[in-house]
């Protein structure tokens, strides 16, 4: 397939091309995807020439067109802007006798209800929309119109038209953020959810609907399309997330990663707004004569990953827990782990100690079990050991679970 992206420089444009790109070239190898190929990418910008566009458009077997402007100087530019660039595309295609599919980006606002009525960026979202569905009833064209709500994700411009790119920003660069009315609900739709819906039109699974005021309304013969997954959220309720990001490399805490959450969408967002030389940083290390122990990462509900790194001929653990367990995996060098129950059995013997021999060459799990004294050696005479250990909880002095007893 042949796509035609216009606007291709914006933000939706740099998502859509690069996931288009990430298909085309073998590395994105979902089986949903795989009906585009052979693909070519066109792009087109403001700066591409009309006979470029033309030869584009001739050639094209879709056009998502993107194209369009949010924030002119004048209102009299949205008009240019928005339904100015889908005509000279819908023109092209006409002159190039190719009724292909037009994907069109639109926006909530065409609406023009509640908050966005008599919005000038709405009227001219809502007569590109019309023109679309005359051209289409005309040349027997597919077309496919999304009314996106307010959008957000990696490369989105701060301090223009989105909420959440400007509060990332500013949080990234410890820029205050002015909220006006924390109560303010905002309907979200993530770059990622957005370009899937986007995949899935030229793929032919359209997902159909009809408008309610804003609400959209799953219908199959429905005039539009929609992003079936979008996200809500207050403004207060988002300032005070990103409030908690920006404090969490000092609690070595991650965001909540549950596939789909909003949580773990607006981490993905905000680090993106870091400063390059901002994305790293030196986590606390415990270093003494046997070596050094640092953790990098705490949950509240799956516990901790640690690093501990383990001098020649030294013996760390000799501990047990009764409910904690660990995972212990060398990354670097040799050692030997042992593991024994505590106590005794029915007979009054000790249980038998259980070892096994590890090394960075060859990473094995080794797990702690409840109730099983342990440590770890390293046996190398002069290379350090290196061992990634991941613990059930993170550990609390007030209740460590830990309790001293060789092996």
């Amino acid at each position: 397939m042949r796509v035609l992206v216009t606007g291709a420089r914006g933000f939706m444009g740099q998502n859509l091309v690069a996931s288009l790109e990430a298909i085309r070239d073998g590395k994105d190898r979902r089986p949903q995807y795989q009906q585009l190929l052979p693909l070519e990418v066109m792009t087109s910008d403001v700066d591409t020439p009309p006979d470029q566009l033309l030869g584009m458009c001739a050639r094209a077997d879709a056009v998502v067109h993107l194209a369009g402007v949010n924030r002119p100087e004048n209102d009299a530019e949205f008009e240019t802007g928005n339904l100015g660039s889908l005509e000279a595309v819908l023109c092209a295609l006409e002159a190039a006798g190719n009724p292909c599919p037009v994907v069109f980006s639109s926006s909530i606002q065409a609406s023009l209800v509640g908050r966005y009525t008599g919005s000038a960026y709405g009227k001219s979202k809502l007569a590109a929309e019309k023109r679309l569905c005359r051209y289409g009833k005309k040349t027997g064209a597919l077309t496919y119109v999304f009314r996106f709500s307010n959008t957000y994700g990696k490369w989105c411009r701060p301090n223009y038209n989105s909420v959440v790119a400007t509060f990332c920003y500013n949080m990234a660069h410890g820029l205050p953020l002015q909220v006006n009315d924390p109560s303010v609900l905002l309907e979200l739709t993530y770059i990622d959810d957005l370009v899937g819906a986007v995949l899935d039109a030229l793929c032919g699974r359209v997902h159909r609907c009809d408008y309610a005021g804003v609400e959209p309304v799953s219908r199959p013969d429905g005039p539009f399309c929609y992003v079936p997954t979008t996200d809500r959220i207050t403004v207060g309720e988002l300032a005070d997330m990103l409030r908690c990001f920006s404090r969490m490399r000092d609690g070595l805490e991650v965001p909540d990663c549950t596939d789909g959450s909003f949580e773990k969408k607006l981490y993905a967002t905000y680090l993106s707004y870091l400063e390059p030389e901002n994305l790293a940083y030196v986590p606390e290390s415990h270093v003494d004569a046997r070596g050094s122990f640092t953790e990098l990462i705490r949950t509240a509900d799956r516990g901790q990953v640690s690093v501990n790194v383990i001098k020649p001929g030294v013996t760390k653990g000799q501990h047990w827990h009764h409910t904690k367990w660990e995972k212990f995996v060398v990354v670097s060098g040799e050692g030997l782990i042992r593991e024994r129950r505590v106590g005794r059995d029915g007979e009054g013997h000790a249980y038998p100690i259980v070892e096994w021999r590890v090394t960075g060459d060859r990473p094995t799990v080794v797990e702690m079990a409840p109730g099983y004294t342990h440590s770890i050696t390293n046996t190398s005479a002069t290379q350090d050991l290196v061992t990634l250990m991941w613990a059930s909880e993170c550990f609390d002095p007030t209740r460590p679970d830990t309790f001293h007893e060789e092996v």
